[in-house]
């Protein structure tokens, strides 16, 4: 069973004691655990009416031209095709089985009605969206009795862009149908919903998923964003030291803001003022097939003294492993004393509601930390450390340059600056605007068609080199001196 063997396995009907709950997986045991707290009935399903889905969603939209294609071929089978958002709210229903319709009625499994766990006990669309991973529950998995007649599979949808999810696509039938079909369909009308999103959304490079990895942080000169403290702006000095005090103090704090803005950075220099002989371990979130080897590498270290761990992205964990990770850390916690902790605790999420319990129950300090284009003063600071993390030695930058830096939005935050100063510093001593980005200096380019941005880099191209004058640059191009002002301004070229 794992390390959730000693969890209770709710029993809420003696006649299912050695049934399937009895080889049941973690997950499902997690999720049923959840279930009790949750207080949901065990016998029949009552869950909240939430009124109209609203259709106007990109995810939607898309979701439901895949569902639709899926239905025409399948509209004979005993199935159910349906589309939740990521609170478990049921968008909408395809289904050619109308004694399935009526059925499903009966259970209030219908648009309008939500399904997640907090609202229905464990269901396949429920524990999908809780565990953010492909999910099939069979008939008597179902935490209800109401919903023992049907097996259900579910598969959650990711943002292609921004990798937040939207919802679920579920497919339910009778219980007797053949549990794996239904889950393959599933995953394939999930992962093509979010192959159209991406197709939908201009063309752009899907965001990563979450990959995981454990480090420590070592000492002083190799700590992330090391030798920048004492240049930084005023808004993360003043939330280093909110956090600082908190870890002191032995509370668990939360820094939450975008990601990329430096949320475990700033965790890891309060812990390094807070509690100087901590040594500090970094978890980052993995994908959800790999939680049980994550888990498995670094939490042996809780117990140890002197320890210190920053969780980062705790909001993409899995519910189950999300219960997990607390019971360790709380357990962990309670050998030390309220000064004197045998392990500090510090994670970071997007938003504090995003947390999944019991997780959220353990944040004692929640600690915003402002996005980069809200303290543009921290820009050069961080971009010469970049430069000279790069290098081994300091970086030059033009004055053009340090107005392209600082004028940017950084939609991906530090992290985004840091890569473009790199692979500035991989090709030059002294960093200029032809060395960054076109994107840094005319409007972004998802405001632009192909052949605008394709003439917004012709004209910074031009622009760019040492000593051009616009008259030069618009005699290059054949165009006249007011033209290029004029198509300056329509693409949003702004340089000094």
């Amino acid at each position: 069973m794992g390390p959730n063997h000693n969890l209770p396995v709710p029993r809420p009907q003696p006649e299912r004691d050695g049934g399937a709950l009895a080889g049941a997986s973690k997950r499902l045991l997690a999720s049923w655990q959840r279930s009790q707290e949750y207080g949901i009935s065990a016998e029949s399903n009552d869950p909240v009416w939430s009124g109209p889905a609203d259709g106007d969603s990109l995810f939607y939209q898309c979701g439901q031209e895949v569902l639709t294609g899926l239905y025409q071929t399948l509209a004979n089978e005993p199935l159910s095709l349906m589309l939740t958002d990521a609170d478990g709210l049921v968008l909408n229903r395809l289904s050619g089985d109308t004694s399935l319709l009526r059925a499903l009625d009966k259970v209030y499994l219908a648009p309008g009605f939500a399904f997640s766990e907090r609202e229905a006990g464990t269901n396949g669309l429920g524990m999908a969206l809780a565990d953010r991973s492909p999910t099939l529950v069979r008939a008597e998995e179902h935490f209800s009795a109401s919903l023992r007649t049907y097996t259900c599979a579910a598969v959650p949808v990711l943002d292609p862009l921004t990798g937040r999810l939207q919802g679920s696509v579920n497919i339910t039938t009778w219980s007797k149908s053949s549990p794996e079909l239904l889950l393959a369909l599933a995953q394939s009308a999930a992962s093509n919903t979010a192959t159209l999103m991406l197709a939908k959304s201009g063309g752009h490079n899907p965001k990563a998923g979450p990959k995981g990895g454990v480090f420590r942080l070592q000492r002083g000169r190799l700590e992330p964003a090391a030798g920048t403290l004492r240049a930084m702006s005023p808004a993360w000095t003043q939330a280093l030291d909110h956090a600082a005090a908190a870890l002191a103090a032995a509370r668990v704090v939360a820094a939450v803001g975008e990601p990329g803005s430096g949320r475990a950075t700033l965790l890891g220099q309060a812990i390094r003022r807070a509690r100087p002989a901590s040594r500090i371990l970094c978890a980052a979130a993995p994908a959800p097939q790999d939680v049980d080897a994550w888990l498995s590498l670094w939490t042996p270290e809780l117990s140890k003294p002197d320890t210190a761990v920053i969780v980062e992205n705790v909001d993409l964990l899995p519910a189950w492993a999300a219960q997990e990770l607390s019971s360790r850390a709380t357990a962990a916690r309670s050998l030390g004393s309220a000064t004197a902790p045998l392990l500090t605790w510090a994670m970071t999420a997007e938003e504090l509601g995003g947390i999944p319990q019991p997780l959220a129950a353990m944040v004692e300090t929640v600690v915003p930390v402002p996005a980069l284009r809200e303290r543009p003063a921290d820009v050069m600071p961080l971009a010469r450390y970049a430069a000279r993390q790069t290098r081994m030695r300091d970086v030059d930058f033009t004055a053009a340059a340090e107005h392209a830096l600082t004028s940017h939005a950084w939609p991906g935050n530090v992290d985004e600056l840091f890569r473009t100063v790199h692979d500035a510093a991989l090709r030059t001593e002294a960093i200029d605007v032809r060395h960054l980005p076109t994107a840094l200096l005319g409007r972004a380019g998802p405001n632009l068609t192909r052949i605008e941005m394709v003439e917004r880099d012709e004209i910074i191209r031009c622009l760019s080199r040492p000593g051009t004058t616009v008259a030069a640059a618009a005699a290059e191009l054949g165009l006249s001196r007011a033209t290029i002002y004029r198509r300056m301004a329509r693409l949003g070229i702004t340089m000094p």
